[in-house]
């Protein structure tokens, strides 16, 4: 059994900013490794990354009995958010698969760590071409900075290794940034990442949504900029290819520049275009056209940071290119299950891997892809199902996301219903306070050990519609749509004044609403909005659940005014809503079964 991660000796703080940002995977060696025996060296690299001159921290885990005449593939891995190539979360990768037979090299991200330079937010272009160099050696064309050389990896070519790549968040993105500049990357496996951080940090759900921006997502993104800034007294270091300048002490300048322009709850024109043109720069929307490598994708469902539709938007745009590619939903994400996973799940602190779903998937896809063994590596699509009591039995399968296949209406008198004749006349009205009325969570508040109040409406600062009880379970799977018409003279008249944030700003969600009166906001997630034409309809995409709704239960959803783990609208902007069979407004679920 590979040793425990060192989270219970972290500080609530460091837990948010650094450990729940990282994703540890502490697995135990299987029966099948020859002794399960291995060395570790301590490397260092030099590298030419984003015009700097910076030394890259790492470890090299090689097998017992691996050599130029026995030679076996490799693993690459990095740290998560905060985290270094010592944290308990990324050197068990190290171990886990050494133990398994494959050479192992787990690094320090750049700015994190011992290892140089700013953090540059996995930049293709500076952490991709960094992490290319590594390749390198383990592909035998380059030497640490000590002479150290790896002539016992497995080569697909001269200079090209048989290499994976694992990790979360963080240490997700990595891979694919990693792999649209370096084509020789043979496996990803990138769990709990993002697909695009204009969307991770300041989402608009809207459809068509443009590049209209959406509401600062102000408490994680803020957890990561206070991490990240203050590496230098977490990490004490000389190094100056680790200091930027006064104004942004740690990470590359258009990173600052982001938060700075987020934080200020002002969208001008210039400086949003900048803000959106930068975080899409360093997010896998823009470059996944270059990436090849075989990719399966781990997204949990407990995760309002990097939620279902991110790890569903690369899917979609992999599978459509011909990369081979597929997707698991699990239970745990950033906002849940880490450190205390339901049963059946990939375990952090058991390190289950041979026993769990999602841990035979991982193996599979890298006995497939780097150990060249002809076997399947699973269906297109799983999904983790909290309903089921059974842990042999709580995924599903499909060959496909499921879309959107049951349509409900908003009636004029707050009713949810199943036909368009059910549909009352009616209008009605909400209006914003200059403060949140409505909670859906405390990003912070697991990581820092306090309570977090059940989420909440304050009445007037929202609508909402209800179904009548369910006369069966039903089962969505996936991302609910809500098309929706709203009214609101004020937001009508300000929503061209050349700053965005002067654009109406709501959030919807869909509740589950028990016999009892109990309401349950599915893992907290929410879909904020700024609608982008308050005098046209407009589409609202929320975020991917998985949930079953008892029979007797009832569906509820919400538009609210605003959300306090969100920046909202700027000035007070009622909003009126009316329906009539002919024009009303419409949800749509992906029900399965």
């Amino acid at each position: 059994m590979l040793r425990l991660s060192g989270r219970q000796a972290l500080t609530p703080l460091a837990l948010l900013l650094g450990a729940t940002l990282t994703v540890p995977l502490t697995l135990t060696a299987p029966a099948a490794a020859a002794t399960g025996q291995f060395t570790v060296t301590a490397l260092k690299f030099t590298v030419q990354a984003g015009g700097r001159t910076c030394t890259v921290d790492a470890d090299l885990y090689r097998p017992a009995g691996v050599d130029r005449a026995h030679p076996a593939p490799a693993v690459l891995a990095t740290n998560g958010f905060g985290g270094s190539k010592s944290d308990g979360s990324t050197d068990a990768i190290g171990k886990a698969v050494a133990q398994r037979g494959y050479v192992s090299l787990v690094y320090s991200g750049l700015g994190f760590g011992r290892s140089g330079c700013l953090i540059s937010l996995d930049d293709p272009t500076i952490d991709g071409v960094a992490a290319a160099r590594l390749i390198d050696f383990l592909g035998g064309s380059r030497a640490a900075d000590d002479g150290t050389k790896a002539d016992f990896v497995t080569l697909d070519a001269p200079g090209d290794p048989r290499v994976g790549m694992l990790g979360g968040s963080y240490g997700g993105a990595i891979q694919l940034a990693t792999a649209a500049v370096d084509p020789r990357l043979d496996a990803l496996v990138p769990m709990i990442t993002w697909n695009d951080l204009a969307y991770s940090l300041d989402p608009n759900n809207a459809i068509p949504g443009g590049n209209v921006p959406g509401a600062f997502k102000w408490q994680w993104a803020n957890g990561f900029y206070l991490i990240g800034e203050g590496q230098p007294l977490l990490q004490p270091s000389l190094d100056p290819s680790r200091i930027n300048s006064l104004a942004c002490l740690h990470f590359v300048t258009k990173a600052c520049d982001t938060v700075r322009t987020l934080n200020s709850g002002r969208y001008p024109a210039k400086q949003t275009a900048e803000l959106l043109s930068y975080a899409r720069s360093v997010s896998p929307v823009t470059y996944l056209n270059r990436v090849k490598a075989p990719t399966l994708l781990v997204q949990g469902q407990a995760d309002s940071l990097f939620n279902l539709n991110e790890a569903t938007a690369t899917y979609q745009t992999l599978k459509a290119q011909g990369t081979p590619a597929k997707m698991i939903w699990q239970s745990w994400g950033h906002s849940g299950g880490l450190t205390d996973p339901a049963a059946g799940e990939l375990n952090l602190a058991q390190g289950n891997l041979e026993t769990s779903y999602v841990g035979r998937r991982i193996l599979a896809w890298f006995d497939r892809y780097l150990g060249g063994k002809n076997i399947d590596t699973g269906p297109a699509f799983a999904y983790y199902r909290d309903w089921i009591t059974d842990p042999n039995g709580t995924y599903a399968t499909a060959d496909r996301v499921p879309a959107p296949s049951r349509t409900l209406y908003l009636s004029g008198d707050g009713k949810l219903v199943d036909n368009r004749r059910k549909v009352a006349r009616g209008s009605r009205t909400y209006t914003n306070w200059l403060v949140p009325t409505s909670h859906s969570e405390s990003s912070l508040a697991g990581a820092l050990g306090i309570p977090d109040p059940a989420p909440y409406d304050t009445p007037g600062t929202y609508l909402g519609w209800t179904s009548e009880p369910l006369t069966r379970t039903t089962d969505v799977v996936g991302a609910p749509r809500a098309t929706l018409k709203v009214v609101s003279p004020k937001a009508e008249r300000t929503q061209h004044s050349g700053d965005a944030a002067d654009k109406l700003v709501l959030f919807a969600k869909l509740y589950d609403i028990a016999p009892d009166g109990t309401k349950t906001l599915v893992h907290r997630l929410v879909a904020p909005v700024r609608v982008p034409d308050v005098t046209q309809s407009f589409t609202v995409t929320l975020p991917g659940i998985v949930h079953r709704y008892e029979k007797g239960h009832r569906l509820r959803f919400v538009i609210a005014a605003s959300d306090d783990a969100y920046f909202g609208n700027r000035g007070i902007k009622p909003v009126t809503v009316v329906s009539s069979p002919g024009d009303t407004g419409v949800i749509q679920l992906p029900v399965v079964g």
